[in-house]
C-alpha cells in the first residue's frame, strides 16, 4: 500500500514508470507489480504511496503522463517444465491458488493479452486448488514460446501436460 507501485494492463511486471500528474506536475516513479485497472477509461492504478506522492489522494483520479523509466529484471521468471512426456497437448500454468477469487483475478489479467485462459479446479492432499492455465498447445515448442513470453512479463510459469485433449 505504501510502496511506490502500480497496476497496468500491458506493461510487463517490473517496468518502472515515471508518472506525472498533469494538474500539478508532481511526478513519482513506481514499479508495475499488478494487472489492472479494470475500470473503463483508466490506464493505471497507483498504490496509496504513489498516489499520495503526486497529490491524488483527495481527487482520486486525474490525467497523468506516463514515461517508461526502465525495468527491474528481477521480475523476469524462468520457465519450468513439469511435463516429462514430450507429446502434447501442453498448457502453461501461470498460477495456483487455494482461493478461487485470486484465480479469477489472475485469469482476467492474463486474458487481456492471451487467448484460451482457463481455471482448472483440482484436489491436492484434501485441499481444493484453482490452477490458472493458458493453452492447450499440441506442440511443446508453442507452449514454451508462450511460457517464455509470460515469464518475461513477470509471471511464474510452468509448462505442464494438459488434462484436456485437443
Amino acid at each position: 500500500m505504501y510502496a511506490l507501485s502500480c497496476a497496468h494492463k500491458l506493461y510487463p511486471f517490473g517496468t518502472r514508470l515515471k508518472v506525472t500528474n498533469t494538474t500539478n506536475y508532481k511526478t513519482v516513479e513506481c514499479v508495475v507489480n499488478d494487472r489492472g485497472p479494470f475500470v473503463s477509461g483508466r490506464d493505471i492504478d497507483l498504490s496509496y504511496g504513489a498516489a499520495k506522492a503526486i497529490g491524488l489522494i483527495g481527487p482520486g483520479t486525474a490525467s497523468v503522463y506516463l514515461q517508461v523509466a526502465g525495468r527491474d529484471s528481477s521480475y523476469v521468471k524462468t520457465v519450468k517444465m513439469e511435463a516429462g512426456d514430450r507429446r502434447g497437448p501442453f498448457a502453461v500454468q501461470v498460477g495456483s491458488f487455494s482461493d478461487g477469487t485470486n484465480a479469477i483475478r489472475l485469469k482476467t489479467a492474463v486474458d487481456l493479452e492471451y487467448g484460451n485462459v482457463y481455471i482448472q479446479e483440482t484436489s491436492v492432499s484434501g485441499g481444493i486448488y484453482y490452477r490458472v492455465r493458458v493453452g492447450n498447445f499440441p506442440l511443446l515448442k508453442d507452449a514454451l514460446a508462450t511460457a517464455e513470453k509470460l515469464g518475461q512479463e513477470g509471471y511464474p510459469v510452468m509448462v505442464v501436460k494438459a488434462d484436456v485433449k485437443i
